[in-house]
């Protein structure tokens, strides 16, 4: 299952943020219109998919109801039908001081569970897709495929069961690390602990492969990244990275990243 999702992702056309309306023009259009309206053309015929959105934290912490259109953030359904999103990642955000803290997993459910009410708040619009296939269906239909991706591996609170159980609900991918290192991986930003990834981290990078969840290196360092690509059997993604050569933070990816990565059969999605 995994290889056909990731194999779907690298066939879509992937906007992270806003996606542009297609029955609009943009603010300041390119000067080569033909190249625009090729454009307007592939975004319509392919299906769409962000892979990444923050909109989850808004629900459970603001009450935020993505059925109506805001005048403030960056999307709702309105807007996402507009934009011509075929398929949606929440993510399922689980902040550092949770690791501190405690309270991982609860944080975690927390969030999952808004994604469901919403799924059931608006059935006419929203359906949960556990698959490449059902996002096909789901986009045949005319609705917009909902899945879910962990942002921040802490929240498994170290137990493959408990990424199992998460997988069931229907989390399709986890980012290992958010900001903070956390028990069994080193972040990009924070300081290392374990030299890239601990043998439970790549426990865990094995145990997704099985399962068919993504293995996402967005917000690792760079000896994690690599570590990954060694122990990985199946290609991961970045759900929202950018180029090192033109923002030159650890946090984004070095040439020689993607081009392992792309070795890798992975993709990365641009982050803006």
């Amino acid at each position: 299952m995994l290889n056909k999702i990731a194999g779907l992702l690298f066939l879509a056309v992937f906007f992270v943020g806003n996606a542009i309306p297609s029955a609009e023009v943009p603010q300041q259009p390119p000067s080569d219109d033909a190249l625009w309206a090729k454009a307007l053309r592939i975004h319509r015929e392919a299906i769409v998919v962000d892979t990444h959105s923050d909109v989850t934290s808004r629900m459970l912490d603001e009450g935020f109801d993505i059925g109506r259109r805001a005048s403030d953030g960056h999307m709702d359904i309105p807007r996402m039908k507009e934009g011509g999103i075929d398929a949606q990642f929440f993510a399922i955000y689980v902040a550092a001081r949770y690791a501190r803290e405690g309270g991982s997993a609860r944080r975690a459910l927390d969030m999952i569970d808004v994604v469901y009410r919403a799924l059931e708040q608006y059935p006419n619009d929203l359906e949960l897709a556990l698959s490449a296939e059902d996002i096909r269906r789901i986009a045949r239909a005319g609705k917009i495929a909902v899945l879910m991706g962990i942002e921040g591996g802490h929240a498994i609170e170290d137990s493959l069961g408990a990424l199992r159980m998460f997988y069931r609900l229907g989390v399709r991918y986890m980012t290992l690390t958010h900001t903070n290192t956390n028990n069994w991986a080193d972040s990009s930003g924070d300081q290392p602990r374990h030299n890239g990834l601990t043998e439970f981290g790549r426990q865990v990078v094995r145990e997704m492969n099985r399962l068919g969840m993504l293995v996402d290196i967005s917000h690792v360092s760079d000896k994690t990244f690599f570590d990954v690509l060694e122990t990985t059997r199946a290609p991961v993604i970045a759900s929202h990275s950018s180029a090192r050569a033109l923002t030159n933070i650890p946090r984004n990816m070095s040439d020689e990243m993607l081009r392992a990565l792309a070795r890798n059969g992975g993709v990365v999605m641009v982050n803006f």
